[in-house]
């Protein structure tokens, strides 16, 4: 019985009770011990009373206080703190923070080479290829920021710069991609071999400290921006610039992502800057020997490239190719070009597929994880690489790479890929002391990783 009803039960026999109890009494004993079990029992009703007073007030305050944090969820909650591979935190007015970090520990054996070649890469090697950490947010008023440094031998930023972002429009100021191309844009945690295609490395792609603006318009997004050069390469006397821009179109046909894109870059030298060489290492990290390589290009005053890019992904299956040139514009000498492409397929043997955001790749979302039981991701790779740096007098070989790679990702943010190159070389006569002109070797390389 509940204090309501205990009080009315109470209520209703003290009403009833003098009657019959005055009633039923022969002496003036039993009717004095009538009279004290009334009081007691009025005593009763008003301690219940006051009992149920306190609970009405009670349940009444934790109404008012319900209410209260409901509302205050939906108009302003002080902190939210959601899980995207680290903890992102959310704050009133638009400030936020998330971690940001990846680790990539590689492993590779070179064989096949030449008997006339002696280098120390050859056979069995390792190294840590990636160790990053910083921070990224977003600031109130639509700013935003990004820092990121790469902790391998000394530290040395990658990402370093503040953005602004009103609806389609984004710009940014600082250290950043100059809008290379998919693949260079795309995250090292994403793409489809441990290593980018071969012209990515030999062309010197890097993040520079710069001015850029994008735009989204229907399905076109437009990047461009002005730059100067690494913030490691920044001195007093670089005055080196230049002027880089990328056009890409993004639409989904029954189902099918398809992607197109295009991007040059000129870049005046500026006066500190008079030469410039291109190369590239045998597909793994971990070996330091260029067997493709133009040497110093000596009397170099500005570069002119550009690239086309074009990628479908259609539900497990996706294929994507890039193309690129490179020209060094020279005083009094011949100007070369040069040029690397690349063409690949993948396909997932589980229910997953690529991802794409935005004009780049981006990391397999796990259909089925092991944490729940699942096997996780699974996918294999088929990449044709072509690099040709041989132009003009400059010899400086060129890689035909026949390439596999298998990926597991168990979970999201980590992966193990496992990879397999077939590097056919011609025109590279003595580029490494004793190389014949033409010869192939063969890598392996596995890498695991996490990225968040």
């Amino acid at each position: 019985m509940n204090i309501k009803n205990h009080l009315i039960a109470c209520s209703a026999l003290i009403t009833i009770l003098p009657i019959n109890a005055i009633a039923a009494a022969n002496t003036s004993e039993e009717l004095a011990t009538l009279i004290e079990r009334i009081n007691k029992l009025e005593q009763e009703v008003l301690s219940l009373r006051s009992e149920l007073n306190s609970v009405e007030l009670e349940q009444k305050d934790q109404t008012k206080r319900v209410v209260v944090i409901e509302d205050a969820a939906e108009v302003d909650s002080p902190i939210a703190i959601k899980w995207k591979g680290a903890p992102e935190i959310k704050g009133a007015g638009g400030w936020s923070v998330k971690p940001r970090g990846r680790v990539l520990y590689d492993f590779a054996y070179l064989s096949s080479v030449p008997s006339t070649i002696d280098i120390p890469g050859e056979g069995f090697s390792s190294e840590a290829r990636r160790l990053r950490f910083g921070i990224e947010g977003t600031i109130p008023g639509g700013f935003g920021y990004k820092l990121i440094a790469d902790y391998l031998d000394d530290v040395s930023l990658t990402d370093a710069y503040i953005s602004y972002k009103d609806g389609p429009l984004k710009i940014i100021v600082g250290q950043h991609n100059t809008f290379q191309g998919l693949e260079e844009l795309s995250s090292s945690n994403d793409t489809s071999f441990i290593e980018r295609s071969a012209f990515t490395d030999a062309f010197g792609f890097e993040r520079r400290v710069g001015l850029s603006a994008a735009y989204n318009v229907g399905g076109f997004l437009l990047e461009g921006g002005v730059f100067t050069d690494n913030i490691d390469d920044l001195d007093d006397g670089n005055n080196s610039f230049s002027v880089d821009g990328r056009v890409t179109y993004a639409t989904v046909v029954d189902e099918t992502q398809i992607h197109l894109g295009s991007s040059v870059h000129a870049r005046d030298l500026g006066e500190e800057i008079d030469s410039v060489r291109y190369r590239k290492r045998p597909l793994v990290h971990s070996v330091d020997t260029r067997f493709i390589n133009t040497d110093q290009i000596s009397g170099a005053q500005d570069e002119l490239s550009y690239g086309l890019e074009a990628a479908v992904i259609a539900g497990r299956f996706h294929v994507a190719a890039e193309t690129y040139w490179a020209k060094v514009n020279r005083t009094e000498l011949t100007n070369p070009t040069f040029f690397g492409g690349s063409i690949e397929a993948g396909y997932f043997l589980t229910q997953d597929k690529r991802e794409y955001k935005e004009g780049v790749f981006k990391g397999v979302k796990v259909n089925n994880p092991i944490g729940n039981g699942g096997a996780g991701a699974w996918q294999i790779n088929f990449r044709f690489d072509r690099l040709d740096l041989v132009d003009a007098g400059i010899v400086g070989g060129e890689q035909d790479a026949y390439m596999a790679s298998l990926i597991w990702t168990p979970v999201d943010e980590v992966r193990f890929l496992l990879n397999y190159g077939h590097l056919s070389y011609s025109n590279v006569l003595d580029i490494v002391e004793g190389a014949p002109n033409d010869f192939s070797v063969n890598v392996i390389g596995a890498r695991t990783q996490i990225g968040f």
